[in-house]
């Protein structure tokens, strides 16, 4: 088939490059949110997804929206027959939607109907969810309510981030992804309406989400550490600045302290909740870099008695 393939950041690469590889579709042009400010100097960059067409020489299109009717006159010009989708970050009209003959299909990380929405790791993680995965469905008008072609699960780990999870889901997805093509292609795949039943929202994480509350459980404090990491950052605060949490691991042999108390040894820092501790093993105090938590401490010398959070 020939296809239009949508997406933006880093994590739809490995799509990208499946399809690339497939040796069975034309990836004929990418769709991509427009060059956007990054660095110190806030220069203009391409996303990851335009870079990696670039340099094997597939056509990139960066619609301001996809409604743009300069874009849709190029996407009629191609005439994909499928438009695959992975995290391109824009809403796409009925216009837009009816252009190819397949429609637009996209890689959803979760198991729909669960957490639909643009956050969909990040929610399975704060849940405390064991088992997610990622789904190919046909894009409607609605959040993530088409029909799904397929899905492959994943299992979270008790120490995996949402960046972790979310790159094994990348790379599983995009094996996913260009299997539904081809199913697509030859016909023996036919999309499933999804259940009314078990349909969870995933909207997406703000840096108030991401404020950590010192008197839920500590299994609380970890999956929020957990799901909020690389971004937004879970984050508390010290002494009136801003402290942000990279790594922490539940301590269930220490009861004694406080929500949010702090306690410091030697090589150590923990902090109470409202079960048990956890450690701080790797935080980021304002403008410093990342670094191990004990060190940190030495640093600003803990008095007895202080506490996270004000």
């Amino acid at each position: 088939m020939k296809l239009v393939f949508a997406g933006t950041p880093e994590v739809a690469v490995p799509a990208l490059d499946a399809l690339i590889a497939s040796g069975r579709h034309e990836v004929a042009a990418v769709v991509t949110r427009p060059d956007a400010p990054a660095g110190r100097g806030r220069r203009l960059v391409a996303s990851p997804v335009a870079q990696r067409a670039q340099e094997a020489g597939i056509e990139v299109l960066r619609p301001n929206r996809p409604r743009d009717p300069e874009f849709l006159e190029r996407l009629r010009e191609i005439g994909p027959d499928c438009c695959p989708v992975v995290a391109y970050g824009a809403l796409l009209p009925r216009v837009a939607l009816d252009v190819p003959a397949h429609g637009w299909v996209n890689l959803h990380f979760s198991l729909l109907p669960a957490w639909r929405g643009a956050a969909p790791v990040q929610h399975s993680i704060m849940a405390g969810d064991e088992i997610t995965g990622a789904s190919t469905f046909l894009i409607e008008e609605g959040l993530d309510s088409g029909p799904v072609y397929g899905t492959v699960t994943e299992e979270i780990r008790h120490t995996d981030t949402s960046g972790d999870l979310l790159t094994r889901l990348a790379f599983a997805g995009a094996g996913l992804l260009a299997a539904t093509m081809d199913g697509i292609e030859d016909g023996t795949l036919k999309a499933v309406p999804q259940p009314n039943e078990g349909v969870t929202l995933a909207p997406k994480i703000t840096v108030e989400d991401a404020h950590i509350d010192w008197a839920t459980p500590a299994l609380r404090v970890d999956r929020v550490v957990r799901g909020c990491t690389p971004a937004p950052g879970a984050w508390t605060t010290f002494r009136g600045e801003r402290l942000k949490l990279i790594h922490v691991t539940p301590v269930p042999e220490r009861t004694d302290l406080a929500p949010a108390q702090l306690s410091v040894g030697k090589n150590s820092v923990h902090a109470g909740t409202g079960s048990h501790a956890v450690e701080l093993l790797w935080v980021q105090a304002q403008g410093k870099k990342p670094m191990r938590a004990a060190d940190w401490a030495r640093g600003v010398r803990i008095a007895d008695g202080e506490t996270l959070g004000g």
